[in-house]
């Protein structure tokens, strides 16, 4: 089993890059990243936090507390996969997500799912190397491909919502939360890092 287990962790090694590096500068306030506490038994996070491969979901490490949120995601080699959000409560091991009521996601398919209903279903699939950005405001949850928004609004949120990404069969995506290749939508902006959320650390 455990011979196994490094044989699979060298493969995803080698798939998705290089291990984190260790001379990173000290930051004042806590990056976004992906969370590891917060993701599938079979996901692989690499590249500091922002690259995962493996099978199964993670959750960003900050919820989106902010008005109005918006984040990318590069997909670097198609499968199956989703991004979208989530609550910490959703089943991280289960692909795809959106098929319970704590999370809301744009599948491979094209498909933008929630509670395991179909809410819409677009026809331009997002290909490899196409940035899919998504943007949040607590009423509203839209997505976009390569800018371009896909007018398919999702709503009726509760609770505390993360960034929340999933692959399988081979996928790989880079979430981008800062630096991003398109501009959020007007009035939106990264996600931030609430004072309180630091005071709790």
């Amino acid at each position: 089993q455990l011979c196994n287990m490094a044989v699979y962790l060298c493969c995803f090694r080698h798939l998705c890059g290089t291990a984190p590096s260790p001379s990173l500068p000290p930051r004042t306030t806590p990056t976004v990243i992906l969370d590891t506490g917060y993701m599938g038994h079979e996901v692989v996070i690499v590249k500091n936090g922002i690259r995962i491969c493996g099978s199964g979901g993670a959750l960003g490490n900050i919820p989106i507390l902010q008005n109005k949120a918006y984040f990318e995601v590069k997909l670097q080699q198609s499968g199956i996969w989703g991004v979208g959000i989530a609550m910490r409560n959703t089943n991280l091991n289960k692909v795809p997500l959106g098929e319970d009521a704590h999370s809301w996601v744009l599948c491979s398919d094209g498909t933008i799912r929630h509670n395991a209903e179909e809410k819409y279903k677009i026809v331009d699939i997002p290909q490899e190397g196409d940035i899919l950005g998504v943007s949040y405001d607590h009423v509203e949850l839209n997505f976009y491909i390569n800018g371009k928004p896909t007018n398919t609004p999702v709503t009726s949120f509760k609770g505390t919502v993360y960034p929340a990404l999933y692959v399988d069969d081979g996928a790989i995506m880079d979430v981008i939360f800062e630096n991003f290749n398109h501009g959020p939508p007007p009035g939106y902006d990264s996600i931030m890092v609430e004072k309180s959320l630091l005071e709790n650390d």
